[in-house]
């Protein structure tokens, strides 16, 4: 939102007050309390008639400074709030400096004749709030706004604010955070984060869960504002200073994810949407995949599992699928998990409709009566997840299901949200619009763990705010099935890696139309390299022999492939599980101190060690960036010297995936699943490999199986391993392989 006509002037209508000055400071025991007048106090005259704003700056966490910004103060507070986790006493309090310290991180105000308030790490100043950046503001319509603005430096880039879908970094842009089902082709998101990082060493956390209004380096060039509705205004400055320290403590303020479980790292495989199918279809597709060798963990069923104008009703249509326990029976004996498709949603002719409209479990409109539109489901009604008794009834409906043999949910929309509504809590309308998809899929997410068990519960949810990430997995949502919306959905996935969201996915092939059988291939390799691997459409089917022979060899190999990267991406994910950093993250992330990496958002690092360059071009002529040092393409063992471009053309058997030098990257030893014991006939594969490093190869349940410890030293690698006695065996850069018997835990590697 812009209040400014130009640098000089205001927009018609709006009238700002800016602090002018410190008036006093007063130390409270874990905060530091300053008030700032409006204009500047030569005698006591000057405090009559005159605005005051508070700010109070508190230490949540280390290297976290909270900041609060008042005008009018007591207005009656309604919810819902981010859940944080907070703690007492890591303020360093100096009133007479007018200086508070967190860790590493400063805030200090100014004395004298101006304002400005700096926030600095190991004495050297990140950025500040100066002169005409805080303000509160009002207008003739009788809107009041809180804003403030940060210094952005020379050079400084801004990334995340949610899964957006245009340029990855921020700069230039204006961004509301409100969820809407705006696809991947607009402004629109449907996962929208109040948090942004920069590479200037630190990111903002603005604590509001309603709409947010930020402007970054747009009204003022120099800048980053944002700005809500109301009298007050909270934010976290948090101090990295790497992006990927950022985003540990701003997961650690906000939660970290779930650890998913393995087997959700394979291939999904679902009905599609509006396509006509039944279980011959399923036993079809299933078939049809066992007889290519193309290795499937769980089968999807979207919403035409239940009856039309049903949804949702939780009830199987009997019409298409006569015997659901007996079908699900049948699938799982063959070894694949079930999904199904739910929404919040509940439809008029639904028999859960009259149920909750008369226990009051359906949000209410404003005269009363249940809130009901026909957009979506004729006559829908809306589950009012406020209520803790329909949530138990809901989650109930689901548990069903779970007992029938359905192992986990698509959790799909939460973003129409209406404002016009009243919540069975109170909850400002405004505020719940947002944060409506975090109780949604709380509910789904608490469930499954509790049915299913700590580790075994995984969603694939479209909508999420500050929060969403404990919930895993999301989804890019509704892209076409086209090279452009290839390339939206991945700087999707990459904004959403850099707001604090630990695994990601999206509909291999896009999901409008039907692709292009070259649209296809590439992005089966996209699709593969990435935490969570999805076959979805909308009026077509997405099984490989739909659209050619050569796709079908290239699903079987990259899906083989990913089964065999098991080891290292359930490392990744126990990572992102334990210290929020992602499994997929921009190059900027990995590479903070590479000029280079601040754009490129074509290319992404899968994990700490492996980087991925799809390819979006039918030709296969595709260019990616390699930062210094002797990368090895992990399925070529080609040796690249960077820091370089590389141009080439690639066939679509292949796409630029390259092993960053320094890395002991475990490859496991089986190909047809991706939930296995990936200890068990590992091998260590070396590359480029100098100084000592360790490697931890997980268990299914996220502890360490077998951890090795790997030291160059004298023109030989030694590798220690520390675990079961189990085969396994070390290679050079797949030049040279050394096998170890299974009670042999030291080999030596010579002629490095």
């Amino acid at each position: 939102m812009k209040f400014t006509d130009g640098h000089w002037f205001m927009r018609d209508g709006v009238h700002p007050l800016y602090p002018a000055e410190v008036h006093d400071v007063v130390a409270e025991p874990d905060a530091l309390m300053v008030y700032a007048p409006t204009t500047h106090i030569a005698g006591r005259g000057d405090t009559l008639n005159r605005p005051l704003l508070t700010v109070r700056v508190s230490a949540p966490v280390p290297d976290v400074i909270g900041v609060r910004i008042a005008h009018f103060s007591g207005g009656q507070r309604r919810g819902p709030d981010f859940e944080l986790a907070v703690h007492d006493g890591v303020a360093e309090i100096d009133a007479e400096g007018a200086t508070l310290t967190s860790g590493r991180l400063a805030v200090r105000f100014a004395r004298g004749q101006s304002w400005r308030m700096d926030f600095l790490a190991d004495g050297e100043v990140l950025t500040a709030s100066g002169t005409k950046a805080m303000a509160a503001i009002g207008t003739d319509g009788g809107g009041h706004y809180l804003r403030e603005q940060l210094a952005l430096g020379v050079g400084q880039t801004v990334y995340g604010l949610g899964e957006r879908f245009g340029p990855l970094v921020r700069n230039g842009q204006s961004v509301d955070i409100w969820n809407a089902d705006g696809g991947t082709s607009s402004e629109q998101a449907y996962k929208n984060v109040p948090f942004y990082l920069t590479t200037g060493g630190y990111g903002v956390f603005v604590n509001d869960p309603g709409l947010v209004s930020f402007e970054v380096a747009s009204e003022v060039v120099s800048r980053v504002q944002f700005s809500v509705a109301g009298q007050e205004l909270e934010y976290f400055l948090i101090y990295g200073p790497t992006p990927k320290e950022i985003l540990r403590k701003y997961t650690a303020l906000t939660g970290r994810p779930a650890l998913p479980p393995a087997w959700s790292f394979g291939l999904w495989l679902t009905t599609s949407f509006t396509t006509s199918y039944d279980e011959d279809t399923v036993t079809s597709f299933v078939d049809g995949m066992a007889e290519r060798d193309i290795p499937l963990s769980v089968f999807h069923f979207d919403t035409f599992w239940m009856r039309e104008f049903h949804w949702c009703d939780f009830e199987w249509d009997r019409r298409t699928f006569p015997d659901p326990p007996g079908m699900l029976k049948r699938l799982t004996e063959r070894g694949l998990r079930i999904s199904l498709w739910i929404n919040p949603y509940i439809a008029q002719r639904s028999v859960l409709f009259a149920e909750g409209a008369a226990a009051g479990f359906l949000v209410r409109a404003a005269s009363g009566g249940v809130w009901q539109s026909d957009h979506w489901q004729a006559g829908m009604a809306l589950v009012d997840f406020t209520n803790p008794q329909a949530r138990a009834w809901y989650a109930g409906k689901l548990r069903v299901l779970l007992e029938m043999g359905v192992d986990c949910f698509k959790s799909d929309f939460g973003e129409r949200i209406p404002t016009d509504v009243v919540w069975h809590d109170g909850s400002d309308p405004e505020r719940m619009h947002n944060y409506y998809t975090h109780l949604y899929n709380q509910t789904v997410f608490e469930l499954l763990r509790e049915h299913r068990g700590e580790g075994e519960a995984v969603l694939y949810a479209r909508s999420a705010t500050v929060g969403g990430q404990q919930y895993p997995v999301h989804w890019g949502g509704d892209c076409e099935s086209t090279f452009e919306s290839m390339a939206e959905s991945l700087r999707g996935g990459l904004s959403l890696a850099m707001s604090g969201f630990g695994f990601w996915s999206h509909d291999i092939g896009g999901f409008e139309g039907k692709p292009d059988p070259a649209v296809f291939k590439r992005w089966i390799p996209f699709g593969l390299l990435c935490s969570h691997s999805r076959l979805h459409g909308n009026h077509s089917y997405r099984v490989p022999w739909e659209f050619d022979e050569e796709a079908v060899v290239v699903l079987r190999a990259f899906t083989k492939l990913k089964a065999r990267l098991m080891p290292y991406l359930f490392g990744a994910a126990v990572t992102a599980h334990g210290e929020g950093v992602p499994v997929m993250r921009p190059m900027v992330a990995e590479f903070p101190d590479d000029p280079a990496c601040g754009y490129l958002d074509r290319q992404y690092m899968l994990g700490d060690s492996l980087l991925v360059s799809p390819v979006f071009s039918a030709s296969g002529r595709t260019s990616y960036y390699l930062p210094a040092g002797r990368w090895t393409h992990l399925l070529t063992g080609e040796v690249v010297e960077g820091p370089r471009w590389v141009t080439e053309a690639c066939g679509f058997d292949t796409v630029p995936v390259y092993v960053r030098p320094g890395t002991a990257l475990p490859w496991g030893a089986r190909e047809d699943r991706p939930d296995y014991a990936y200890h068990d006939g590992v091998t260590l594969r070396l590359y480029e490999v100098s100084a000592p490093l360790r490697v931890d190869v997980p268990a299914l349940d996220g502890a360490v199986a077998t951890s090795f410890t790997v030291t160059p030293r004298d023109g030989a690698v030694e590798v220690r391993r520390d675990g079961p006695a189990v085969p396994w065996r070390v290679e050079m850069a797949g030049h040279l392989t050394v096998d170890a018997a299974p009670d042999q835990d030291v080999v030596q590697v010579r002629g490095v």
